[in-house]
């Protein structure tokens, strides 16, 4: 049995609660991890954010611990309490069998017989230590992606664990990074964000503990290169990653899956199965053509499918094929439905919609629904159909660029503008209505449209947790949208876009995408709206992430940046809070003594606050909640009596707003504080009142780290912790 207080064993409780952060209950543990290292040291010790900081924080502990016995037996009960005996996050944790899966494969699927016994082979060869993974590739429009699901949906029963699918979208604008890419995976196995660590590298440590004893296929389509899927790639023996990409790239050690042309012999096969034989006797005369035209692309080929008896014109063969195809089917479409395939390319959007599509071409979203269902019909867009029934649509790279080149040629500069300045006022009317119904007690989202103006079409939720799923599903497009009005010069929609993003950062996660959107943001507003409110609140929004994310010097300055920019506009509301950030990153550093320092600042900043300030009616509740940080911070000092009485002050105020959520967190709050000084007669009853008070709320995760105190207590008591 390891020694609890050996290296090996403080190492791996620090590590594994170091872990945990994604969460409340993993902060709370943190925090106590914190103060009990500043005790056992006599002084503050700064947290270590690296394997070597960590490294000589666990070496002073345990050289300390074994000094000390008494220590050493208040350790062993804490590291118990606080990491599950150093289990890290997700340990138990086992997917359910089969649920994920792959997206829906085509009907007719013609030749391909080599690769697809190259992925057989792969997929059965005898475990030998090395990852089983295949790299698929081939221009666009061959069928890499095809080929790559087809064989998934064929060879399902090899993976009774499920098939996990990633879209990385290389090479376009809504390209993803490994950590959104993880999250997406683990999502997939039915783990929620606060399953998750925080940082990349622990990110893809945690993935391949999940699946190390899992049968698995892993698809990962448009790869644009190998480090973008490194930190995704996993030895397990019994899961198989599939790499889809335009062409090989060098860094990944896989078996190479080459996707070429068809033989004309398989593109009449293809042809036949997409149409009839009497068809294709029809078109004996135009048949060569097509042929050479489509270039062996199966995309082209089913393109062209309808139109097979009508000559070929246009570029010669050797032309892309997909560029060729696009070009004819879009010589057969009605002027309005022509109009919004090309004014709907100007800006690469990952997910099209009808409301999008009908304020950027000044149609009704009816008749852009009907014309995005006759894009697809048509193979110049892709149809996707979201979980609530709604369909979504975006373009293939190389069609997007043909209907981009169109919409220059045919439309001019100033249409295709006035067309994007229409789609980013419709995201910033959106984003705006949406995120308010998702966080409407917040000041820090921004007011909907001005009484009287709403934008048409903006939805109407029934519940704050609908109105927080539809800004999920939105992010990739607000992302997008930050780009696009900071490209277009529209700094305004930029910082507005940004600030809508704020429920999604609070209530969803989702730091890595959003970082790049949010320093945009803080930039913008730096350069055009310099010692404002906005600024001020984009920098406090970016060091919020930053800090989520354990990027905590940038998160300093960045909290720093918001508090002078907000005391420059005499937003006193937006400096405390600005200050109040800071001192919560003060927290996570076990930088206690400033921590406190800094809630007395914000407070000091909210007493001044008259009737002429903006949310003076907030003004209690802040401070409520300072009273509550400030509890934190003399906690992990070891002041535990008066951080109780702190904690007290803050919990009557909330008891008394009938503020269930700030209740229980202080509750556990307190809780913590008694466990911490080994007092859990003191702790159950406040445990059992924090469970009763989140009784019906949804906090699952909440409730279960109470239960899990709750059971270390009754441990405790009976001498077994």
């Amino acid at each position: 049995m390891l020694d609890p207080i050996s290296l090996t064993a403080v190492s791996a409780v620090l590590g594994a609660v170091g872990s945990g952060m994604a969460n409340e209950a993993g902060r709370w543990a943190w925090e106590s991890t914190g103060g009990f290292v500043r005790r056992i040291a006599g002084r503050e010790i700064p947290a270590p954010t690296a394997p070597d900081e960590l490294d000589a924080v666990a070496r002073m502990v345990s050289d300390r611990l074994r000094r000390e016995p008494q220590l050493a037996s208040s350790w062993t009960e804490f590291a118990n309490r606080v990491s599950g005996g150093g289990r890290g996050p997700g340990a138990g944790f086992a997917p359910a069998a089969g649920q994920p899966g792959l997206p829906a494969s085509i009907r007719f699927f013609t030749d391909r017989k080599e690769a697809l016994k190259s992925l057989d082979r792969e997929a059965s060869r005898r475990a030998d230590g090395t990852p089983r993974l295949a790299l698929v590739y081939g221009a666009e429009g061959m069928g890499t992606s095809t080929l790559a699901v087809h064989w998934g949906v064929r060879q399902a029963a090899m993976f009774p664990d499920g098939q996990l699918y990633a879209d990385l979208a290389g090479g376009t604008a809504a390209a993803r990074d490994a950590g959104t890419v993880l999250r997406s995976l683990l999502r997939q196995l039915g783990l929620r964000d606060e399953d998750m660590p925080t940082s990349a590298g622990e990110l893809s440590e945690f993935f391949r503990r999940c699946v190390a004893d899992r049968k698995l296929l892993i698809v990962l389509d448009h790869v644009h290169s190998a480090a973008q899927i490194r930190p995704l790639l996993t030895s397990a023996p019994a899961v198989f990653t599939i790499v889809v990409a335009r062409r090989p790239f060098p860094g990944l050690d896989a078996v190479r899956v080459p996707v070429g042309p068809l033989t004309d012999k398989d593109a009449v096969r293809l042809l036949t199965q997409l149409l009839d034989k009497p068809a294709i006797a029809a078109a004996r005369a135009t048949l060569p053509s097509v042929l050479a035209r489509c270039g062996g692309s199966p995309y082209a080929l089913r393109a062209a499918a309808p139109r097979l008896t009508e000559p070929a014109s246009g570029p010669a063969a050797g032309a892309d094929p997909v560029r060729a195809a696009a070009q004819d089917t879009y010589r057969s479409l009605e002027p309005g439905t022509a109009k919004l395939y090309r004014l709907m390319a100007v800006c690469d959007w990952p997910a099209l919609d009808a409301a999008v599509a009908a304020h950027a071409t000044g149609t009704t979203p009816e008749d852009a629904a009907q014309r995005l269902g006759e894009l697809a019909e048509g193979l110049l867009l892709e149809r996707n159909t979201t979980a609530d029934g709604r369909a979504r649509y975006h373009y293939r790279p190389a069609v997007r660029g043909h209907a981009e080149a169109v919409a220059v040629q045919e439309d001019g500069i100033a249409a295709c503008s006035a067309a994007m300045a229409r789609a980013l006022r419709w995201y910033v009317h959106l984003s705006t209505s949406v995120a308010h119904q998702a966080l409407p007690e917040s000041w820090r989202v921004p007011a909907p449209s001005a009484p009287g103006t709403p934008a048409p079409g903006t939805p109407a939720f029934e519940s704050r947790g609908e109105a927080l799923d539809a800004l999920i599903a939105e992010c990739g497009n607000l992302i997008q949208a930050v780009h696009c009005a900071e490209e277009s010069g529209d700094p305004a929609s930029a910082v507005r876009l940004c600030r809508s993003l704020w429920p999604l950062q609070l209530k969803a996660g989702r730091h890595e995408m959003l970082l790049p959107a949010l320093r945009i943001g803080a930039r913008l507003a730096d350069t055009h709206l310099p010692g404002t409110a906005d600024a001020g609140a984009l920098h406090a929004q970016l060091a919020h992430t930053l800090t989520e994310l354990r990027h905590w010097d940038e998160a300093e300055a960045e909290a720093l940046a918001a508090a002078r920019a907000e005391e420059a506009a005499g937003h006193k509301r937006g400096h405390a809070s600005a200050t109040e950030f800071l001192g919560l990153l003060r927290l996570r550093q076990w930088r206690f003594e400033e921590a406190y320092a800094c809630f007395e600042a914000a407070d000091a900043v909210l007493i001044t606050m008259g009737t002429q300030d903006e949310g003076t009616a907030d003004v209690p509740r802040a401070r409520a909640l300072l009273e509550r940080h400030r509890g934190r911070a003399l906690r992990g000092l070891g002041r535990f009596e008066e951080s109780r009485d702190r904690l007290g002050t803050a919990l009557s105020h909330f008891r008394a707003q009938g503020d269930t959520y700030n209740t229980a967190r202080t509750l556990t709050d307190l809780a913590e504080t008694w466990l911490d000084a080994s007092d859990t007669a003191a702790a159950r009853p406040l445990i059992e009142a924090a469970i009763t008070t989140l009784s019906g709320q949804s906090a699952e995760y909440h409730v279960a780290h109470l239960r899990s105190m709750r059971e270390r207590c009754t441990a405790e008591e009976r001498g077994t912790g």
